[in-house]
C-alpha cells in the first residue's frame, strides 16, 4: 500500500514539474524543495524519495537497464571527492542568485534532470545521489538532524547484506560487527531496503525513541 502510494506521489509530481518547465514557473518548484528542506529536519529526505522528478527517472533508467541486463561502470574514485560535490552545490547556488537578480530564465533545473538521468545511463544511481546531486547536498545537513528515519535493528539484523545492495544513495553501511547501519543523511527514504530486509529489521521511527545503538562505520 505504501509503495503504491509512493509510484502515484512520484508520477504525480514528475508531471506537476513538467508543467512547470513548459509554463516557465520553475520558482514554484524551488518553494516545494525550499519547504521540504524545512521539513526534512522532521521526517528525513523525503523528497529525493518521493518528490523528486531526476530521481524518478533515474529509478526507470535502472529498471530498463536491468532488463536488458545492461551492465554498469564503477564511480570513478576522483569523483567521489568532495570537491566535486561542493562546487556543484555552489554553482547552483550562484547561478539561482544569478537568476533572482537579474529576472533571466535560465533551465538549470531541466539541465540537471538530463545530467542525472544521463550519468545513470552508465553509472550506479549513488554517482548522483551521493556525490554530485546539489539538491542531495543541501539535504545531506538537514537529513543528519532528522528527528525520524530509517533504523535498522541490530539485534534483528543478520548481516546479509541485502539492503546495502540495493540502496541508491549509500546509506547503508557495515558496522564493525558485520551488522549493518544507515546514514540517516545520505538515506532517500526510497524504502528499497525495507522490502530488501528478510528478518525485517528495518524500521522507520523516531530516532530517539528508537534506542537502537549506532556502530563504528567499517568501509568494505
Amino acid at each position: 500500500m505504501i509503495r503504491t502510494g509512493q509510484k502515484i506521489t512520484q508520477i504525480i509530481f514528475l508531471t506537476f514539474f513538467t508543467v512547470l518547465i513548459i509554463t516557465g514557473k520553475m520558482q514554484v518548484w524551488m518553494g516545494i524543495f525550499a519547504l521540504s528542506v524545512i521539513l526534512t529536519f522532521f521526517f528525513g529526505r523525503f523528497y529525493c524519495g518521493w518528490f523528486c522528478p531526476i530521481n524518478t527517472l533515474m529509478k526507470v533508467v535502472t529498471w530498463i537497464k536491468r532488463r536488458l541486463k545492461i551492465g554498469i561502470l564503477k564511480i570513478p574514485r576522483p569523483l567521489q571527492h568532495p570537491f566535486f560535490r561542493y562546487s556543484l552545490l555552489v554553482l547552483f547556488l550562484l547561478t539561482f542568485v544569478f537568476v533572482m537578480k537579474t529576472g533571466r530564465k535560465l533551465p538549470v533545473l531541466p539541465a540537471l534532470l538530463i545530467l542525472g538521468t544521463g550519468l545513470t545511463l552508465f553509472f550506479p544511481e549513488e554517482l548522483w545521489h551521493r556525490y554530485l546531486c546539489p539538491y542531495g547536498t543541501i539535504l545531506h545537513f538537514s537529513g543528519a538532524r532528522a528527528v525520524r528515519a530509517l533504523i535498522v535493528d541490530t539485534n534483528l539484523c543478520n548481516g546479509c547484506g541485502k539492503c546495502s545492495r540495493v540502496c541508491s544513495g549509500g546509506a547503508v553501511w557495515r558496522t564493525d560487527e558485520k551488522k549493518y547501519n544507515i546514514e540517516r543523511e545520505s538515506c532517500l527514504l526510497c524504502l528499497d531496503c525495507i522490502d530488501s530486509c528478510p528478518q525485517g529489521a528495518i524500521r522507520y521511527q523516531h530516532q530517539i525513541r528508537a534506542g537502537y545503538p549506532q556502530r563504528k562505520r567499517v568501509d568494505v
